[in-house]
């Protein structure tokens, strides 16, 4: 276990400093076996318990990479979104709490989809804009500060080319959802899964959401009006299609840590980051 430091926490003023952090996935596709991937005793024992926010990296879990990413960036105060009762994260931080952030958490009662997860943080929000992103994502600190900037609801593009320079290969680029926008900038579609083939003819330019939010208060109403999609859940993207919003395209390396064989790639390029909490 690191050390901890009892230092109070540090609030940045102004602006945007609320961030919401989807964790209360089940982790299935981590779960499942991968051959041939090496992985050290720790990884292995995160992994097959899909809990990939605690996957660690350097000695550091995965997400506190991405909480000082959020720091660096102007946070100050951030949500996660977990399933009910005992959660592996929230007792992460108990034992080893942070001091360039204010974590709060926010039980999901049921695993209903994303804008259900949104719902959860309604609270915490307390009428103030909030920036949205996946526990298992890593997105940087430019990408995190451009959300600040821009006013209303918003959302990173990510460029598909800056993509497949992290641990995205071009084969899992259809399994996000594509954006388009008008001549102003604003979101006109979001499709989910798009082809392989739509996603080409777009080239190196095509813009992948890969869930990096900016939201006002009128989210939380767009997410109750939302029916459930053919499987079942809330989706987030169903509740999105009932606001205006901003598209910011950027060269965003985001990185993804779905799969065992996600954990190698990750931590070859996490090596150069620091976590500093």
């Amino acid at each position: 276990m690191q050390a901890c430091d009892a230092t109070p926490i540090l609030r940045p003023m102004g602006g945007l400093t609320k961030a919401v952090i989807l964790a209360a996935g089940r982790g299935t596709r981590m779960r499942a076996a991968a051959a041939s991937v090496d992985l050290d005793a720790a990884q292995e024992s995160a992994a097959r318990l899909g809990l990939k926010p605690l996957i660690p990296f350097g000695g550091q879990p995965f997400i506190r990479y991405v909480l000082t990413a959020l720091a660096d960036a102007g946070y100050g105060e951030v949500c996660f979104v977990v399933r009910p009762g005992a959660d592996p994260i929230r007792t992460h931080f108990e034992e080893c709490p942070v001091t360039r952030l204010a974590l709060y958490f926010a039980e999901q009662s049921e695993p209903l989809g994303a804008a259900h997860a949104v719902l959860a943080a309604e609270e915490f929000a307390g009428g103030d804009d909030v920036a949205v992103i996946n526990a298992d994502n890593y997105y940087p600190a430019g990408a995190l500060r451009a959300l600040r900037e821009v006013g209303g609801n918003a959302m990173i593009g990510c460029r598909r080319g800056a993509l497949l320079e992290g641990n995205i290969t071009e084969d899992r680029i259809a399994g996000y959802a594509l954006v388009t926008t008008d001549t102003e900038g604003m979101l006109t579609s979001i499709v989910e899964k798009p082809t392989a083939g739509e996603v080409r003819r777009r080239g190196a330019d095509a813009l992948i959401s890969m869930t990096c939010w900016r939201f006002t208060p009128s989210i939380f109403d767009a997410c109750r009006a939302v029916e459930p999609s053919p499987r079942g859940e809330l989706e987030l993207p169903d509740a999105v299609r009932r606001l205006r919003v901003r598209v910011v395209p950027m060269d965003a390396t985001v990185l993804d840590l779905s799969r065992r064989d996600d954990i190698p790639r990750v931590g070859r390029l996490l090596a150069s980051h620091r976590v500093d909490l």
